[in-house]
């Protein structure tokens, strides 16, 4: 379900300029719509700066965005300050000790009926992810570390992003909070799982320092998504800055389960990054489909990580 715009006839012009809170958004927003690099963004500033101009004035006038994404960034922007301040998407999720914690959802998204376990808890396929569940809570050793895990494959098309989003819905059924990131920067998929988009996702989050946006699911309270965001062109560079650790041990004091979506490590090694910093890994391959060779190479490449692999999926789909 993707966040409604706010119909409104309003034009950015100079007798008409956004409050100080606005203009923030709107800058976010822009930036993320047409994927400005850090480069591009430091010339609008500057243009800005030396002429007096806003952001989006500053970028419209070098070229860089079209008057139409400047009235998209807009209109998203005043929805989401409409709807952050009317409190209508705010979960308050409750601590284990008891304690309570509230986190602010850009969009309430609903799980595709693919993902079983969030209609049919008595389907066999979801009875098989409780199962999983259990196991990896058994091999839970206590410490905080063990709450974070990635999920990783070999190749494309063997069903680590939907294992990765079921199993994230099956922790928030415990009643923990739990939040699933999907870290695949290059084909990213829980924004479909979960029928919703953000334009400011961990991309933008990682390229400019900012809160991502966050996805509260329909149905499941305990339950935050954490989508990619708009594609950029240094999805390594993003994952490898520091800042995607910085960010996860802020989410470790927020949550008590995170779930990572990874991509194929044999075609991209940010998987290898993310799962060094994740410290656990689950490994998912395909029945008949997955090459004994690329299991073998993901193995050896994750031995320098010194992550500890939890166990291994065979999807049979």
């Amino acid at each position: 379900m993707n966040a409604e715009p706010i119909e409104h006839q309003h034009h950015i012009n100079d007798a008409d300029a956004p409050v100080d809170d606005t203009a923030d958004e709107i800058r976010e927003a822009l930036i993320a719509y047409c994927r400005l690099q850090s480069e591009a963004v430091e010339q609008i500033n500057a243009t800005a700066e030396s002429s007096g101009m806003s952001f989006v004035e500053a970028a419209l006038q070098l070229g860089l965005v079209t008057p139409r994404e400047a009235r998209e960034a807009d209109a998203w922007a005043r929805d989401n300050i409409a709807r952050r301040n009317s409190n209508v998407i705010e979960k308050a999720v409750r601590r284990q000790a008891g304690n309570a914690i509230t986190i602010r959802h850009a969009v309430i998204g609903k799980p595709s009926l693919r993902l079983l376990p969030a209609y049919d808890l008595n389907n066999p396929h979801s009875e098989q992810i409780r199962a999983l569940r259990t196991e990896l809570l058994l091999l839970n050793d206590g410490t905080r570390e063990a709450r974070s895990l990635a999920i990783l494959s070999p190749c494309s098309g063997e069903g680590r992003s939907q294992l990765a989003a079921e199993l994230a819905i099956a922790f928030s059924q415990l009643g923990r909070r739990t939040l699933l990131v999907d870290a695949d920067l290059r084909n990213p998929t829980q924004h479909f799982l979960f029928c919703s988009e953000v334009p400011w996702g961990l991309a933008q989050a990682l390229a400019f320092g900012e809160p991502p946006h966050l996805i509260g699911v329909e149905g499941l309270p305990f339950l935050t998504v954490l989508p990619a965001g708009p594609r950029v062109s240094n999805p390594l560079e993003l994952i490898s800055g520091g800042r995607f650790e910085n960010l996860l041990k802020h989410w470790r004091r927020d949550y008590d389960f995170i779930i990572i979506d990874t991509p194929p490590v044999s075609q991209f090694a940010d998987a290898l990054t993310i799962a060094a910093v994740a410290s656990r890994t689950l490994l998912v391959g395909r029945t008949q489909a997955t090459p004994y060779k690329d299991v073998q190479a993901m193995l050896r490449r994750l031995g320098p990580t010194q992550t500890r692999i939890l166990g291994a999926v065979v999807s049979s789909f």
